[in-house]
């Protein structure tokens, strides 16, 4: 729902018909952009903060004149890679909890197709971004252009059709007029927090800069209020009873509770009922890792408290999540013959997986709603006891995963550790991909809703850097941290420039485990044999199975304009992450790690992943992966 107010300014010029103006397509985008709010609880944003761009033949004379047009009121960025600059956005929307985001431009042709990634990213994850792709000419008179796809059948495909599955909106302005009706249903989908994505408006380059007599109206200040749904009563009493009438209930939190804000009326229900806390990726930091009823992360990388409870439990209270393999563990983790599920989730369509009982609504509005249905009630105590002495077992596991002396070179559990008696409260640490978040989700100690920032939904490579750039922009003073191995920084470092650029004071933690470390273990895992997933010289069998590549990342950041601190030991390692920590510029702090099987390293996995092992294979790994594959896929207990 929105409203609006008069615009304000000079009148329509000569011959002009009263209440319009004349400007260029994209000139009356940029106005109207400025102009849109979002307003949830009686607080008011701009839903489009600012404006990414990297300009080329196909956006730098219609939006890239624009936005020198309008400087006044939309704030430019520059980046240096097109994906990059979605994540930057995505990571300043999930960190303004979804009322606020970024707009991005691209030239045509490779511009537009580097938006693939991170639109998809974006959309998995349900984070609100602007794509504005620049396109081929709307009237065809310069046809081919440079970079333009040229499709046999089919005069109206551009490169930017890659673009439609991964947003939830996307239109093609051919014509002036189009934008206005395209304009308004591209922001009431990035306002509305059941169908929110990456949206895309692909602008035809001649279109951009083509005139047109606009009303006035179009500019006028929108505020589209972020609506709070409430459960419906008969969905929430049947959801209070499910409740009620279980033996061993569990909650999962999913990205849901933040996205909603919905913290405090989440710590209110496992006050009020002692039902135990377990987090997705997404969710996790919903409850403070020390609060009595969090028993941590859940799922393929969860902890083992909370693994062991999601396979007794008899309720499943799903919370704002997807249910997402990693989450159930690929359906084989809860296993009560006679399990049901209760998910109260904003998306219809999430709310039905796992033939669950439904209860449509906000998480906040829900969640106050189901304490209040259930009041007088709680767990049995002797349950509550046992969740919370295994709770206890587990942080004693935490502790010696962390532990470390001041002269041992540290495993990565260790620089977990490491970073974790450094932080504050307030401090935000990114991650996305390699073996990186499977050890956060089990190990990593949340102390706020914000701290733990891990992009697991699409789990890009890459994301983690221009996404706390991103997230600085939206919470300066607060220290933002980007975690990342060496393979994550080989795919997109180049935004390390912009955060000197713009001064922004990120603190990028990297650890250089000489390869794939994530994928390593699976491909061990399933029979593949770590092929292809170490950064080595090939050996004298022509595999990568020589010396480590003499590749100095710390030197590359030290070269792109990063204060660099290299660390060898635990404890240089704990005094460069407070150095860091203080530092009021962009600092890396590198670290080696003991990748050696004597080393320290996380719990293994509690539960399973279904990844598809070679059904035959003439080598021994492989079989033997086959016969444990087997083993696990049979206690599946139903598609999700």
């Amino acid at each position: 729902m929105s409203t609006r107010t008069p615009a304000t300014g000079p009148g329509p010029g000569p011959g002009r018909s009263p209440g319009t103006r004349r400007t260029t397509v994209a000139q009356a985008l940029i106005r109207f952009l400025a102009a849109q709010y979002t307003e949830r609880d009686g607080v008011r944003r701009r839903l489009i903060a600012g404006t990414w761009g990297i300009f080329g033949h196909g956006n730098v004379a219609g939006v890239g004149q624009a936005l020198v047009e309008h400087a006044d009121v939309m704030p430019y960025h520059q980046g240096r890679n097109e994906q990059a600059m979605v994540h930057a956005a995505v990571g300043f929307a999930r960190r303004s909890g979804r009322l606020s985001t970024m707009a991005v431009t691209t030239s045509i042709g490779p511009g537009a197709t580097n938006l693939v990634t991170g639109a998809a990213l974006a959309t998995v994850n349900r984070l609100p971004v602007l794509l504005l792709p620049g396109d081929y000419f709307a009237t065809h008179r310069a046809d081919p252009l440079l970079q333009q796809l040229e499709h046999p059948s089919a005069a109206d495909v551009s490169v930017n059709d890659t673009l439609r599955p991964v947003s939830r909106f996307f239109d093609r302005i051919t014509r002036p007029e189009a934008l206005i009706p395209s304009a308004l249903h591209a922001v009431r989908v990035l306002t509305d927090p059941a169908e929110t994505g990456a949206v895309t408006l692909a602008l035809p380059q001649d279109v951009q800069a083509e005139a047109y007599d606009w009303p006035e109206e179009f500019w006028a200040e929108r505020v589209w209020r972020v609506r709070r749904p409430a459960p419906d009563p008969a969905e929430l009493a049947a959801a209070a009873e499910a409740v009620r009438s279980a033996a061993r209930p569990l909650i999962v939190a999913g990205g849901g509770v933040r996205h909603s804000a919905a913290e405090d009326a989440l710590r209110a229900l496992a006050d009020a009922t002692g039902i135990p806390v377990a987090s997705t990726q997404a969710g996790k930091g919903a409850l403070r890792y020390d609060h009595p009823a969090d028993v941590g992360g859940v799922g393929h990388t969860g902890t083992e408290v909370a693994d062991g409870l999601a396979r007794g439990a008899d309720l499943v209270l799903g919370v704002g999540t997807r249910y997402t393999d990693f989450t159930t563990a690929s359906g084989t983790l809860f296993r009560h013959p006679d399990v049901r599920f209760v998910n109260l989730n904003i998306s219809a369509a999430d709310a039905h997986k796992m033939a669950g009982t439904t209860v449509v609504c906000d998480a906040r509005a829900g969640l106050t709603a189901l304490t209040a249905a259930l009041a007088g009630h709680r767990v049995d105590a002797a349950h509550e006891a046992a969740y919370r002495e295994g709770k206890r077992r587990w942080e004693r596991v935490v502790e010696a995963a962390f532990r470390a002396d001041d002269d041992a070179v540290p495993t990565q559990t260790q620089v977990l550790g490491a970073l974790d008696a450094v932080v504050g409260d307030e401090d935000v640490v990114i991650n996305a991909a390699g073996s990186l978040p499977g050890d956060l989700h089990k190990l990593w100690r949340a102390r706020s809703p914000h701290q733990y920032h891990v992009e697991y939904g699409y789990s890009c490579m890459g994301y983690e850097i221009p996404a706390a750039i991103g997230v600085q922009q939206a919470a300066p003073g607060v220290p933002v941290w980007a975690l990342v191995g060496d393979g994550t920084y080989l795919m997109m470092p180049t935004e390390i420039v912009t955060a000197v650029q713009e001064c922004l004071p990120v603190k990028l933690l990297l650890v250089q485990n000489h390869g794939y470390a994530s994928i390593g273990g699976l491909s061990e895992a399933v029979g593949a044999e770590r092929f292809g997933t170490a950064y080595r010289h090939r050996g004298a069998d022509g595999a990568f199975t020589g010396a480590p590549l003499p590749v100095d990342l710390a030197a590359n950041a030290a070269s792109l304009g990063m204060d660099v601190l290299r660390a060898r030991t635990a404890g240089e390692l704990r005094a460069a992450l407070r150095t860091a920590r203080a530092a009021d510029r962009p600092t890396c702090v590198y670290v080696e790690t003991d990748t050696s099987d004597g080393g320290a390293a996380a719990p293994p996995a509690a539960a399973w992943w279904d990844v598809p092992v070679a059904e035959v294979s003439g080598r021994e790994a492989a079989v033997r992966a086959r016969t444990a594959y087997d083993r696990e896929a049979a206690a599946r207990r139903r598609a999700l």
